[in-house]
């Protein structure tokens, strides 16, 4: 079983001492349960909680990969859909069509 880095400084050396986890670099303990709620947890630019169907507003012009297009700030989006990984919402924008968005570049109305 290899054990997750560690969420302070990502340090891939962590080691196990009884039900806590260990961070050699920079001293950090934490238990594996705190890591799975940590993950759990989508915020949005403002640090509220997202969840599935909720409605976010766009807060920066984002640029569409391969396109001369942007999505502009204060787009609105409804009913957003959280997924695994580095763009953690899943959406169909207006005028744009299904896209895939950091939570990092969004608030919650």
């Amino acid at each position: 079983m290899s054990l997750p880095s560690c969420p302070k400084c990502n340090s891939e050396y962590v080691y196990e001492d009884g039900n806590l986890l260990v961070c050699p670099e920079c001293s950090y303990e934490f238990s594996a349960e705190d890591l799975i709620e940590q993950e759990e947890v989508v915020k949005d630019a403002n640090g509220n909680v997202l969840v599935d169907g909720d409605t976010v507003t766009v807060i920066k012009d984002l640029k569409i990969k391969g396109t001369s297009n942007a999505v502009k700030v204060g787009t609105k989006v409804k009913n957003i859909r959280l997924c695994e990984g580095d763009h953690n919402i899943d959406c169909k924008i207006p005028d744009h069509g299904a896209m895939k968005l950091k939570s990092e570049f969004v608030k919650k109305v």
